[in-house]
């Protein structure tokens, strides 16, 4: 039996009327600006499903904007993500794709390029009740939901990275509430992502990077 917690159903604090279409797609987009290294150029928005036919009636299109600028859910700047944005100089796009199928009918792909020339693209779904999961970054499908603080470390998949990664964090006595690996392919791209119910201790980072088959990190406090 599955049980709810009252904020489970009244929702979150919010600025929209729907919280699967305003607050679930700002905390996508406010995730992936969280994951980007660098302020953002362009950002361009993808929509299936659901939010591919009702974006603009939901405000799902001022929502993403203004998670990808850094607005809270409850942020009154949402209503204003435009104007907002042209004030921050940054370029955006929504691309409205009804023909392809998703898991998940509340479906983004948000891709975004930075100011340096950094890219990411980041898939997420909101699965109600102003709550998300992101489930692609870079073409690798992943989950996680960013409740919890969230190290995401881009590797490739050879021998001993996960253990190195797993040392280097139980020597900062890091609580893992979940870990798990996603693969491209057997011994090729690759993200593990790390979710504590604690605060990562940066000094991390610092130990993983000395490993060769490691790319990039990104962490998320929560």
């Amino acid at each position: 039996m599955n049980f709810l917690s009252i904020f489970d159903v009244i929702g979150p604090n919010m600025i929209g009327p729907s919280s699967s279409h305003t607050a679930g797609a700002v905390s996508i987009a406010l995730m992936a600006r969280k994951m980007f290294p660098e302020a953002i150029s362009k950002v361009t928005f993808t929509l299936y499903g659901s939010f591919a036919k009702t974006y603009r009636g939901h405000g799902t299109d001022r929502a993403l904007l203004g998670g990808i600028l850094g607005f809270a859910t409850d942020d009154e700047r949402i209503r204003d993500a435009f104007e907002h944005a042209k004030s921050m100089n940054v370029e955006y796009e929504y691309i409205i794709d009804d023909q392809t199928p998703t898991n998940h009918p509340n479906t983004a792909d948000i891709d975004i390029v930075g100011v340096n020339g950094h890219k990411l693209s980041v898939r997420g779904e909101s699965i109600g009740g102003g709550k998300m999961k992101i489930v692609r970054i870079d073409n690798i499908d992943v989950e996680f939901t960013g409740e919890y603080s969230t190290l995401i470390v881009h590797q490739q998949d050879k021998p001993g990275v996960v253990a190195h990664i797993t040392q280097a964090l139980s020597e900062q006595e890091v609580n893992i509430a979940f870990m798990r690996l996603f693969r491209e392919d057997k011994g090729a791209n690759a993200y593990t992502v790390v979710e504590s119910d604690e605060p990562i201790p940066e000094g991390v980072l610092d130990k993983i990077r000395t490993n060769p088959n490691v790319d990039n990190l990104m962490l998320i406090q929560m």
